[in-house]
């Protein structure tokens, strides 16, 4: 594994409190009800996973179409048309209620997982990415699987 640099990790880290609170609201009745009332109920157990869970997903299109930008020719016409797949994927698969649309997120982040390997494997991401989307798409697809099966 490489050493992955602070400022992405604590950002990646960061940016996984949506989705390990949406978990933690929909386990702890308490706890949601807490939030429900403080932070307004959008942000409490499937909902601010499911929406943040969307958003990242498209996000995670702009990053790969970045990395589609490294190379030419037909490599790049590649990258960039699987690049759109997760924008596209939560677009048309979140819908449904919070079971159906939790588990598409979650194939939706393992499909990003195998794009991103893609993209890693024809040398486009720095060295370090396969560690640190390893490690953040087990914790959200943990996390999801809460809102999904539990």
């Amino acid at each position: 594994m490489t050493t992955i640099p602070r400022a992405p990790l604590t950002l990646g880290l960061a940016g996984l409190i949506p989705f390990v609170w949406g978990a933690a609201t929909h386990l702890n009745g308490d706890l949601q009800a807490w939030g429900a009332a403080n932070l307004g109920p959008r942000f409490v157990g499937p909902y601010v996973q499911l929406f943040y869970g969307s958003v990242i997903l498209s996000f995670m299109s702009g990053v790969l179409w970045g990395f589609a930008t490294r190379t030419t020719g037909a490599r790049a016409a590649t990258g960039y048309a699987l690049s759109v797949i997760p924008a596209l994927w939560a677009f048309f698969m979140t819908g449904g209620g919070p079971v159906s649309a939790a588990t598409n997120l979650m194939f939706g982040f393992g499909g990003l997982l195998v794009l991103d390997y893609a993209f890693s494997h024809w040398g486009l991401t720095p060295r370090w990415w396969m560690s640190l989307r390893v490690l953040l798409t087990a914790i959200v697809l943990v996390c999801l699987g809460a809102t999904a099966f539990l």
